[in-house]
């Protein structure tokens, strides 16, 4: 895409747009962590779901990458990453997809919790003449999937791993963390987070069984953690963009968030006191992850090109192409003609991200033109599964 001399003003709405100057802030803080606590960072890149947002993470070089789709996997391997982990439960029909990355020199790790996964992936192992790393998923706080660590299960799926020379370690990921609303509740969160995991580990190894990698990680854990003695890596995604969710727990503020969707004003109804833009739901996701939060922020807050936020203006309804911004508590609608272009800061970055093809680049360390962030370049996102 030629953006030569383009702004925010120019493109056709909606579109996503990625301010490169404050997720690489984004980055560093998490990598300064990371490197304090003494564990490898594995940024999950599910949100971005981009090579080119990848290469902030480590000055443009590979580093190691958490994935949610194969897809994903078999794009960053194309991008020369050769160190993966596929943290999204194993079934025996993607297996095939696997062993042609392992047999290309990646180490694409993939996660399992129950022996059913364990023998299909062992059988596949010995089938193939090559071991398919395997990790235990462990369950810190009920969230999703995984075996308590205590589990009569989690030795017995170690053996039969280990049988096939496919036993890699544990993980684990504190998905509750994001209903963890203070820094006391979030340090608590990654401590049961770091201590459920090891307790994993150490149950396996006293059977005998090796375990390399002990995995933790999600936002909210990964910047509140205060000792990862005895965990290997840490896993996080959202924090690259950040969203309202993340800010509305205080793991960073609005002035972080660099994912926003521009849009246009499209009508009014001031009977309703509803401004209309073309961005709904196909644009921002359906996701409403403040609603239960202190402060709910609809579908999204409001600002102008420049970013600057217009106050108490928010996205509160959405159709599938119709956005509805009202003001919170009556206040009096701003002027708004139609034409007039906006940017929605989304609840849930990840979300926001799947509904568009790419991101337009901007960098907020430069000056508007004319109001409006100068676009730097176009990035392509990875799609499908």
């Amino acid at each position: 895409m030629n953006t030569t001399n383009l702004t925010l003003a120019d493109p056709d709405t909606p579109f996503a747009a990625l301010d490169v100057h404050k997720s690489l802030r984004n980055i560093e803080r998490l990598q300064t962590r990371a490197d304090q606590l003494g564990v490898t960072l594995r940024p999950h890149v599910k949100t971005s779901k981009s090579l080119d947002v990848a290469a902030l993470l480590h000055h443009g070089s590979p580093c190691p990458v958490t994935v949610s789709t194969l897809a994903e996997a078999e794009a960053f391997a194309e991008g020369g990453y050769t160190d993966i982990t596929y943290a999204v439960g194993i079934d025996p029909h993607k297996l095939p997809r696997v062993i042609a990355l392992l047999r290309r020199g990646v180490r694409l790790r993939i996660l399992l919790d129950s022996v059913e996964q364990a023998s299909f992936v062992a059988e596949a192992s010995r089938q193939a003449e090559l071991p398919i790393p395997a990790q235990i998923e462990i369950d810190c706080d009920g969230h999703r999937g995984g075996l308590k660590p205590d589990a009569p299960a989690v030795p017995e799926i170690g053996r039969i791993l280990h049988g096939a020379g496919c036993l890699d370690g544990v993980l684990t990921h504190a998905g509750e963390s994001y209903f963890a609303f203070t820094s006391d509740e979030q340090r608590l969160a990654a401590k049961n987070e770091r201590d459920t995991a090891v307790a994993a580990a150490e149950r396996l190894r006293a059977a005998g069984l090796p375990v390399a990698t002990v995995s933790v990680g999600s936002t909210p854990t990964a910047h509140a953690a205060e000792d990862l003695t005895g965990v290997t890596e840490l896993r996080a995604g959202n924090y690259v963009f950040f969203d309202l969710v993340m800010a509305g727990l205080g793991v960073c503020t609005v002035e972080d968030l660099a994912l926003s969707v521009v849009v246009t004003v499209i009508g009014h109804r001031p009977e309703y006191g509803w401004i209309i833009t073309d961005g709904g739901w196909m644009a921002m996701s359906r996701d409403r992850g403040t609603a239960a939060q202190a402060q709910d922020q609809g579908y999204g807050l409001v600002a102008g090109l420049d970013g600057h936020l217009i106050p108490d203006l928010v996205m509160t309804a959405a159709s599938q192409e119709h956005g509805t911004l009202t003001t919170r508590d009556g206040a009096p609608l701003p002027e708004l003609p139609v034409g007039t272009r906006l940017r929605i800061l989304p609840n849930h970055a990840c979300a926001t991200a799947a509904q568009h093809r790419g991101y337009h680049v901007i960098d907020s360390a430069q000056s508007p033109i004319d109001g409006a962030q100068a676009i730097r370049t176009f990035w392509p996102r990875i799609a499908g599964w």
